[in-house]
C-alpha cells in the first residue's frame, strides 16, 4: 500500500518537526496533526546538538527567524563541572584534535610532555578556546574545523514549527484520542477523539510522549530498560532569572550528590534542570539540590518529570511510527533527544520518499539502525559516569562500579591498551568527542605508541605549545557571544 494519508499523534517539538519535515518533501501527501491542548508538551529539551542545523537548512529556516523566534542562543559544547573530582571543569564542544592517530596525532605528542607545564588539552580545541572566553563566531571557509548547535526556549520552537508546518499544508485538529481502532492485521485503523470524530491514516506517527499512546499501548511493543547502567529516573526542571551582562556560548552539566544539574542560557532567561536518581536521593532533597544551582531568581515552581531510560524494542511496527519519546528517552547529558528525533525523521523521510509501500525488511532496517542509535548513545553517556575518579557519596560508588555493556568495556579496553578509538555503526559521536571526554577524566593510555617518538621530543613540545597560542590569539578578536548574537538579531 501506498501511505496517501498519514496522522502524526502529538504536538510539541517532535511532531512538529515531524509535520513539518513530512509537508516539505512528500508534495501530495495529505498530513494531519493531531494534538491536545489540555495535555500540554515536556518542553525542557532546550539545549541541542549540531545536526539540528541541517534540518534547518533541508526545511529553509533562516538562522536568524528561528533564533529570533525562540530566544535562541549559540552552543559550542558543554562544561562539564565537578564530573571528574570536586572543583575541576572541563568541556566536551564540537571541534577537532587533529589527526586521532599515527605519529601526527596531536594528543599523543601532547602526552609526551606531561611535565612541561602545558594548559589542559581542552584548549588544543578551537571551539574550547571560545568558550572558555565566552566568543562565539559561525565557522569560516578558511577557519579550523568547528561546529555548533543552539540552546532554546522548546515550547516556543514547537510554535515556530507549527506555523511553518500549517503554512506548508499540514491540517491541525484539535482533540483528545479517547479510543483507537485497530485493522485486522494488527496496524492502526483510526483515532476517535473526544469529540466523536474519527481520524483514520494509511500511516501514523506516534509522538505522544512518554505516553507512547500507539506503538506501547495500543501495539504493546515492548520496552527495553537501561535502568541498570543509567539509574536516574526523576529530572526537575525550573526557569530562572538572567543574571549579569555575559551570555555563555555552551551547557553547563554540574555533577551532584546522586545527579547532575544543567544550566542552559537563552536570551530572555535561563534554563535549569536537576536529573537525579530516587535510589540515592527523595524528590524533596533533589529538588532543594537544585534551587541552590539557581543564579538567578527562579520564575516558575520546578516541574517534576518521571521516566525510565530506555527504548521500545521496535520503532516501526505495523503501521505505526514512533518518533522521540514515545520511542524511549536517554537522560539529557549530551543533548541528544531532538538529535535522536531528526534521525528518525530523516530515516523515515528517506524511505517514504521512495514512492509506494516500504518494504519490511527496510523497516527491520529502520527498527536495527535506530536501535543501534540509542545503545552507541547509551554508552556514550555511561562512559562521564564509570570514569569519574569521586567516590564521595553512594551514587557516584556505585556509578563507577557499574558493570558495562561489552561495546563500552571493548572501546574503552582498545583506548586504555593501545590508544585506539574505536567506532561502530551508528555512531553518534565522533572520535574527537570521544578524545574529549577520555582527557577531561584524564583517562589516557596506559602504554604509547611508539611512532610517536619519530617526531623529535623538542619539535614535539613547539608544536603543542604553537598550537595553544595560535588558537588564542584567533580567538582573542573574535566577538562575545553577547555580541555576536545581537548582530545575527538586527539589535
Amino acid at each position: 500500500m501506498t501511505y496517501e494519508r498519514i496522522v502524526v499523534l502529538g504536538g510539541g517539538t517532535a511532531g512538529w518537526m515531524t509535520a513539518a519535515a513530512l509537508a516539505t518533501g512528500l508534495k501530495g501527501t495529505t498530513v494531519e496533526l493531531v494534538e491536545s491542548e489540555d495535555i500540554g508538551i515536556v518542553g525542557v529539551g532546550e539545549a541541542t546538538f549540531p545536526s539540528i542545523r541541517a534540518y534547518h537548512q533541508i526545511l529553509g529556516i533562516p538562522e536568524a527567524d528561528f533564533l529570533r523566534a525562540t530566544n535562541g542562543t549559540y552552543k559550542l559544547g558543554i562544561k562539564f563541572r565537578d564530573w571528574r573530582v570536586r572543583g575541576e571543569d572541563y568541556y566536551h564542544t564540537f571541534g577537532d584534535f587533529g589527526q586521532l592517530d599515527g605519529p601526527n596525532a596531536l594528543w599523543g605528542q601532547y602526552r609526551r610532555h606531561v611535565n612541561a607545564g602545558l594548559p589542559a588539552f581542552g584548549e588544543q580545541c578551537l571551539p574550547t578556546v571560545m568558550a572558555l572566553n565566552d566568543r562565539f563566531c559561525a565557522p569560516g571557509k578558511d577557519a579550523a574545523h568547528f561546529n555548533y548547535a543552539y540552546h532554546f526556549d522548546a515550547n516556543l520552537y514547537a510554535r515556530f514549527l507549527r506555523d511553518i508546518a500549517i503554512g506548508r499544508g499540514v491540517r491541525r485538529t484539535e482533540g483528545k484520542v479517547v479510543d483507537v481502532a485497530r485493522r485486522q492485521d494488527g496496524g492502526v485503523a483510526s483515532l476517535k477523539l473526544d469529540d466523536g470524530r474519527v481520524v483514520g491514516a494509511d500511516l501514523f506517527i506516534d509522538c505522544s510522549g512518554f505516553t507512547s499512546l500507539l506503538l506501547g499501548r495500543t501495539l504493546g511493543e515492548p520496552f527495553v530498560d537501561f535502568s541498570r547502567w543509567l539509574p536516574v529516573d526523576r529530572a526537575w526542571a525550573c526557569p530562572s532569572a538572567r543574571v549579569g551582562t555575559g551570555l555563555t556560548p555552551y551547557t553547563r552539566a554540574t555533577a551532584l550528590d546522586a545527579g547532575w544539574a544543567w544550566r542552559i542560557p537563552l536570551q530572555d532567561r535561563t534554563g535549569n534542570g536537576h536529573v537525579f536518581s530516587t535510589r540515592f536521593i527523595d524528590e524533596d532533597k533533589a529538588r532543594e539540590q537544585l534551587l541552590q544551582q539557581l543564579d538567578g531568581e527562579a520564575l516558575a515552581e520546578p516541574r517534576l518529570l518521571r521516566f525510565t531510560t530506555g527504548h521500545r524494542a521496535r520503532f516501526w511496527s505495523h503501521n505505526v511510527v514512533g518518533i522521540g519519546l514515545a520511542t524511549g528517552f536517554l537522560e539529557p547529558l549530551e543533548s541528544t533527544s531532538i538529535y535522536l528525533v531528526q534521525v528518525g525523521i530523516g530515516r523515515l523521510m528517506t524511505l517514504l520518499q521512495r514512492g509506494g509501500a516500504v518494504p519490511a525488511a527496510a523497516i527491520d532496517a529502520y527498527n536495527t539502525g535506530l536501535v543501534r542509535q540509542f545503545e552507541r548513545i547509551r554508552d556514550f553517556i555511561l562512559m562521564h559516569y564509570c570514569l569519574t575518579a569521586r567516590r564521595d557519596t553512594p551514587f557516584w560508588t556505585a556509578m563507577a562500579a557499574t558493570e558495562l555493556p561489552e561495546t563500552l568495556a571493548y572501546k574503552l579496553h582498545a583506548w586504555r591498551q593501545t590508544g585506539a578509538l574505536h567506532q561502530y555503526e551508528e555512531e553518534g559521536f565522533d572520535g574527537h568527542s570521544w578524545l574529549a571526554i577520555h582527557a577531561g577524566m584524564h583517562h589516557w593510555p596506559e602504554r604509547s605508541d611508539p611512532t610517536f617518538n619519530q617526531l623529535p621530543a623538542e619539535k614535539s613540545l613547539e608544536w603543542v605549545r604553537e598550537r595553544a597560542r595560535q588558537l588564542a590569539e584567533a580567538v582573542a578578536p573574535v566577538s562575545t557571544h553577547e555580541a555576536y548574537l545581537a548582530q545575527v538579531l538586527g539589535r
